[in-house]
């Protein structure tokens, strides 16, 4: 037998009749073993579990029939092809077959290339999708690397971003690591580039001193506003810490119920929602909500203290007053989601809201798995990667309030906006942060005098109010990571490695940090 050939055993009565289609088969690449019987071909099985790639199997045969066969080698192996060859095409015998979980299902007479074809759909046809995404990953890899050999504009980082996602979801599927580690390679290399091109036009764009991305003091007025006045019902549904390939997953799930328009902006620094969420509700730069309303940032002794989220909902609000939008403070239209909640809860709230035509729910899921990862070994294992992520948040979403809520939501004359505040990224690489008094629950930015890392890992920020961050001392400076290193405590290198390594961390200088989705989801489909 040559070798890699596919083994086939092909169980029938009649099988001297069928030498022309075996002879087909084997000068095709498969190696076939000819049985006339089902009890001869679960003997074949019974000994060598393993040794056959793929069975064809008569239904109508002297002794067991093909279903009983079907049944004993199943058991047998669960994982072996089987498809039922027959002359019968009555639909109950169809029904039995599925229901003992046939892979394939031919009606006879049939023809050698029948079976080519039946055998490479089972057999060849991950490899050759394996091999058609390898190959056309090769060019987008290539015409991405002459891009970056180039200087990049915003609108051409977000679809480069795009790209790089969108290769994550399709790399899921393909058995070749070489060419997932290719992608990650090429990922870090993107980011380093990126960092590079965030920090040198950051201080212009918040200044708006050059043309700059839609930041995140925009979006309130750039995609929430217009609704507000042309709709008799808007939501607004923030899913703090979601990432694109997250958001992707989650406008799958909505597109049967709604038209969906997906958009960009830039989350303004650091990343996370004390800072990012802060600017995306008021409108404004940290700095300047610091004048405003006093400091809601402090350097408390037990790490950074933030009170900025006992505001959000008056920063929300008083933004849209300024755009000409009054909200009823007696009802509840700014929720703030933190423990599972019923769909009757959220309805109920909704059901409150007579007079605003905004309905805000603010969604922790995200943070909340990200900060329970780094404590939980259960978590660490479920989503240990990427991947794992995004199996978890698709999970999540199928079975929340939320889902049922929009579903109820896709009936009405409304529209809904749902974004994120900032993003998060998977850190595989630590670097040691000196001179920090204080270390908080963030692993991605500090703020402290005399603070210090090594400079091709961070952003180092010696005047943070050039970067419309909060005054909080003359010698206050500020260190921000890039790509995806996470600081590690000088003095606990191991335990912070251990910890915190492979874990999911927001608030630095990143692709999945900083480009943001927001789609307007409109009731209906086309």
């Amino acid at each position: 037998m040559a070798s890699g050939r596919k083994r086939v055993l092909w169980a029938d009565d009649e099988i001297e009749y069928l030498r022309s289609h075996i002879m087909f088969l084997e000068t095709r690449g498969y190696s076939v073993v000819p049985v006339f019987c089902g009890d001869d071909a679960i003997a074949l099985v019974s000994e060598k579990p393993h040794s056959f790639d793929i069975v064809l199997l008569d239904e109508q045969m002297p002794g067991k029939s093909g279903l009983t066969t079907l049944e004993i080698i199943k058991e047998i192996n669960p994982d072996l092809p089987i498809v039922m060859v027959t002359k019968s095409e009555e639909e109950q015998l169809m029904e039995d077959a599925l229901g003992k979980k046939i892979d394939g299902y031919l009606t006879k007479p049939v023809n050698p290339s029948q079976i080519l074809m039946v055998c490479k759909n089972l057999l060849d046809s991950k490899r050759i999708v394996s091999n058609s995404i390898a190959q056309k990953y090769i060019r987008n890899y290539s015409e991405n690397r002459t891009l970056l050999a180039g200087h990049l504009s915003f609108q051409q980082w977000i679809k480069l971003y795009e790209s790089i996602t969108a290769w994550d979801l399709d790399l899921e599927s393909v058995d070749d690591e070489g060419l997932r580690q290719t992608h990650s390679g090429h990922k870090t290399e993107c980011n380093a580039r990126f960092a590079n091109f965030y920090i040198e036009n950051y201080a212009r764009w918040i200044q708006e001193s050059s043309p700059a991305p839609l930041l995140s003091t925009k979006v309130i007025e750039k995609h929430l506003c217009p609704h507000l006045t042309a709709c008799k019902r808007t939501y607004l549904i923030v899913l703090s810490g979601m990432r694109l390939d997250q958001y992707i997953g989650i406008e799958e799930a909505l597109k049967r119920f709604f038209r969906i328009q997906r958009s960009y902006f830039f989350a303004t620094l650091p990343t996370d929602d004390s800072f990012a969420r802060a600017t995306l509700f008021s409108g404004m730069v940290p700095g300047k909500i610091a004048q405003s309303y006093g400091s809601q940032w402090s350097i408390g002794s037990e790490g950074d203290s933030f009170k900025v989220h006992l505001i959000e909902e008056r920063l929300l609000a008083e933004n849209l007053s300024r755009l000409g939008f009054s909200i009823p403070h007696d009802e509840p239209w700014f929720t703030r989601i933190t423990d599972r909640l019923e769909p009757e809860h959220l309805q109920s709230r909704i059901e409150s809201c007579r007079k605003s035509r905004l309905v805000t729910f603010i969604v922790n899921f995200f943070d909340q798995v990200q900060q329970a990862r780094t404590t939980s070994g259960i978590m660490q294992e479920i989503t240990n990667d990427e991947s794992g992520m995004r199996s978890l948040t698709r999970s999540w979403f199928e079975r929340s309030a939320l889902l049922a809520l929009l579903r109820e939501v896709a009936t009405q004359d409304c529209r809904v906006v749902v974004m994120s505040d900032h993003g998060s990224v998977l850190c595989s690489r630590g670097t040691e942060l000196y001179c920090a008094k204080k270390w908080g629950d963030n692993l991605r930015y500090k703020f402290g005098s005399g603070i210090s890392s090594d400079e091709r890992t961070v952003v180092y920020l010696p005047d943070p109010t050039h970067f419309g961050l909060p005054h909080f001392g003359d010698d206050i400076a500020c260190v921000i990571a890039r790509e995806n290193y996470y600081f590690i405590h000088p003095d606990k290198f191991e335990h912070y490695n251990r910890q915190y390594r492979n874990t999911f961390q927001q608030g630095g200088v990143s692709l999945e940090e900083i480009i943001v989705p927001v789609g307007v989801f409109t009731p209906g489909i086309d």
